[in-house]
């Protein structure tokens, strides 16, 4: 594979698992080094020993503003610099509001919108001062199209939708690309409360995609000559309707 981010260091959040865990090997492939944040630390300290000496573990709390302050400090730390940062980190709650859980509402929407928020202001400093970066953040088609069966998520990447979009315009000034990848359904944890029988069915269809094929898109998205941002990348699966 032609090593396309030879030199560049990229972090990622949520990057144990799922789609972060693909994007940092796609990353790595390509000749970054890459700092995986999570705060889940067996699964992280397993991630980055297969991945090998090119992944960094930074186990943080995205939730916990105490946590969150020391992301750019560490990461600068441990890498040196940040030229590739890709908040990936969400959570996942469907159903009809009626019978919904606020609580677990709200603690959705502190990691979807909040934490994604807290996180790249912690970065955007260290970017504008080198004037140059990438920003990358992982919505949903739901961001798009309103989903009926999952209201709350849906609103969570529309707030995210609306974030990229402003924060693009802000700081194109200073060198920044900002942009999001937007899948359709795919075989993650966040599916992990959909019935056994509903995931088969699925995968059976085509209506699921695999995380390293997003990994491909963020890629893409971040080896565009300069001059191009990609701002929205919508993957779907071939059979889905949306």
């Amino acid at each position: 594979m032609a090593q396309e981010l030879a030199g560049k260091v990229a972090a990622i959040t949520g990057a144990a698992s799922g789609i972060g865990l693909e994007c940092a090997r796609a990353l790595i492939g390509a000749g970054a080094r890459v700092v995986l944040i999570d705060r889940a630390e067996e699964a992280l300290s397993k991630a980055c020993a297969e991945l090998g000496d090119q992944a960094i573990p930074l186990r943080i709390d995205l939730t916990d503003p105490e946590s969150m302050r020391a992301v750019m400090p560490q990461v600068l730390e441990k890498a040196g610099q940040l030229d590739i940062f890709h908040a990936n980190a969400g959570a996942y709650v469907g159903g009809e509001v009626l019978g919904g859980d606020p609580d677990a509402w709200d603690r959705m929407l502190n990691l979807n919108i909040n934490a994604l928020f807290r996180s790249i202001h912690a970065v955007l400093p260290h970017m504008v001062e080198r004037k140059s970066g990438d920003i990358i953040v992982t919505s949903s088609i739901a961001g798009l199209v309103p989903v009926v069966w999952e209201p709350i998520y849906t609103a969570s990447k529309h707030a995210v939708q609306a974030f990229v979009h402003t924060l693009r315009r802000q700081v194109a000034k200073h060198g920044l690309r900002v942009g999001a990848v937007a899948p359709g359904p795919v075989v993650t944890a966040l599916i992990k409360d959909w019935p056994k029988e509903k995931v088969e069915e699925e995968m059976a269809a085509g209506g699921l995609m695999q995380p390293v094929e997003v990994a491909e898109a963020v890629l893409f998205m971040l080896t565009r000559p300069r001059n191009v941002t990609i701002r929205d990348l919508v993957i779907l699966p071939q059979s889905n309707d949306l």
